[in-house]
């Protein structure tokens, strides 16, 4: 039972008011669920993956029956709303996706055959998941970067343990509705609110655990997971580099980017955070872009129809506005943007940087916000030496004509995954297997099938069809 009771103020991104609250489960309370899970992820385990199959594709059907009531609270929380409401018909998806793959992924793990070093011994595979993983999910895309990790995790037989960031915490109660329409389910899946304490609770006693967020806190992680001698899953910060090459097409590259770096408030770990341009073509791309950007309105001005929503977590501004401030100390020129709106919450307009320099912490650190840093380079070999100067490896673009060309552009990039002639598409396609590189993240993919397969472990049988070896065979006498 709780030793404390305690609760932890919510903010409305578009009024800047505090009109919600959650409450911080204990560390008591977070030992006794996990007990609880672990006891019940037993029966779950012994499941057929079909099964689980199924009571995941029912948790779809009943996510969707409530959907409208998840998208009100998620776009409540992250100023958004249509994308929330997306954000909640794409998890539906997701869903049904792990249910639809489950059983062949199975099939594909669990081999049998006979060992070529010692012929004579027979093995078969067991799958054995962690008992309990722990999710602790970010602010910015709350529900999907939950259950991106959570959802291949129960498919793989683990109990999960849930706890979203307490900045964007609403749909957790819809949620639980939904996910009690599905008591088999919702007896290995437990959601908890809670701040810092809560999450370190939680790595205390599970036995993997999955983490979005900063590089920062996810550091801190991977050090308390290290002690315990338990996987972290860990997908960090980006500082994402879009290179365009003299033979791109300009409009398209334009519209990419700013789609990367502005939608969302570029409040997305793969939004693009620099831009490296070939001199031949510099000028007509700033202006393809700019001419993109004065057709974008934000939401505080037209609440029903404006493109750019508000910050989600209030102080991300101060970063943003310090990165630019360093920049225009160190030479770079503001061409558009440049300062935050405040209308009750904070909204930052598009911001586009030029005679940025490689030394601005505006290149250097992430800035999580709607910010373009344009950089002229004289060829393909400098813009990757740049793209390359970072301390992060999440992802990047390149854009050309020539496909060819881009890719082995693309192969000596430092990042995990590379859109060609478009930008951030890991946001879209989660079945493809990529890792982060760097300082971007750790352990194995959350995409592709490595996403279920990271939650298993192999169990070898190893069966002795002849006569046990002599002990005289490892005699050193003759």
């Amino acid at each position: 039972m709780p030793t404390t009771k305690s609760v932890i103020d919510v903010r409305n991104p578009r009024t800047g008011r505090v009109d919600y609250q959650i409450k911080a489960c204990s560390i008591d309370e977070i030992a006794l669920t996990i007990a609880q899970l672990r006891d019940a992820q037993y029966h779950w385990k012994q499941r057929a993956p079909n099964e689980r199959a199924d009571l995941l594709r029912r948790f779809a059907g009943s996510v969707q029956r409530h959907s409208k009531a998840i998208g009100n609270a998620l776009a409540i929380d992250t100023g958004r709303s249509a994308f929330s409401h997306f954000e909640a018909t794409i998890t539906v998806q997701l869903l049904n996706n792990w249910a639809d793959r489950c059983e062949t992924i199975f099939k594909s793990m669990s081999n049998h055959g006979r060992s070529q070093q010692v012929p004579s011994v027979e093995y078969n595979h067991v799958l054995v998941p962690y008992p309990v993983v722990g999710v602790i999910s970010p602010w910015n895309v709350p529900l999907l970067l939950a259950l991106i990790d959570a959802i291949p995790a129960l498919m793989a037989g683990c109990s999960v343990i849930l706890k979203p960031s307490e900045v964007t915490p609403r749909f957790v109660a819809p949620l639980t509705t939904a996910l009690a329409d599905v008591p088999e389910l919702a007896s290995v899946l437990t959601i908890v609110t809670g701040g810092p304490d809560t999450g370190r609770a939680i790595i205390d006693h599970v036995d993997a655990i999955c983490f979005t967020g900063s590089i920062a806190t996810g550091k801190n992680v991977a050090q308390h997971a290290a002690q315990r001698f338990i996987p972290a899953f860990l997908e960090l910060g980006g500082k994402d580099p879009a290179i365009i090459l003299a033979d791109a097409n300009l409009e398209l590259a334009s519209r990419a980017v700013i789609r990367s770096a502005i939608g969302m408030t570029g409040q997305a770990c793969q939004s693009l955070e620099r831009v490296y341009v070939l001199d031949s073509v510099y000028d007509d791309f700033v202006k393809h872009l700019l001419t993109e950007i004065d057709t974008l309105t934000l939401t505080c001005d037209l609440p029903q129809e404006g493109d750019i929503g508000p910050l989600i977590f209030a102080p991300q501004a101060v970063t943003i506005q310090n990165q630019i401030d360093d920049a225009v100390r160190k030479g770079a020129t503001i061409i558009r943007g440049g300062q935050a709106r405040f209308a009750g919450g904070t909204w930052y307009p598009p911001t586009v940087l030029t005679d940025v320099t490689h030394d601005m912490l505006i290149m250097q650190e992430e800035t999580f916000g709607p910010v373009i840093p344009i950089i002229k380079v004289s060829s393909a070999t400098e813009a990757v030496k740049l793209a390359n100067d970072s301390q992060f490896g999440l992802s990047g673009a390149v854009f050309s004509s020539d496909i060819t060309a881009a890719q082995t552009l693309a192969s000596q990039l430092e990042v995990g995954a590379v859109s060609i002639n478009d930008a951030s598409l890991t946001g879209v396609v989660n079945d493809v297997e990529k890792n982060s590189f760097k300082l971007s993240g750790l352990g194995g993919s959350r995409m592709g099938l490595a996403g279920l397969t990271r939650f298993l472990r192999k169990r070898a049988i190893l069966t002795q069809t002849a006569e046990p070896a002599r002990v005289t065979l490892y005699s050193e006498h003759k």
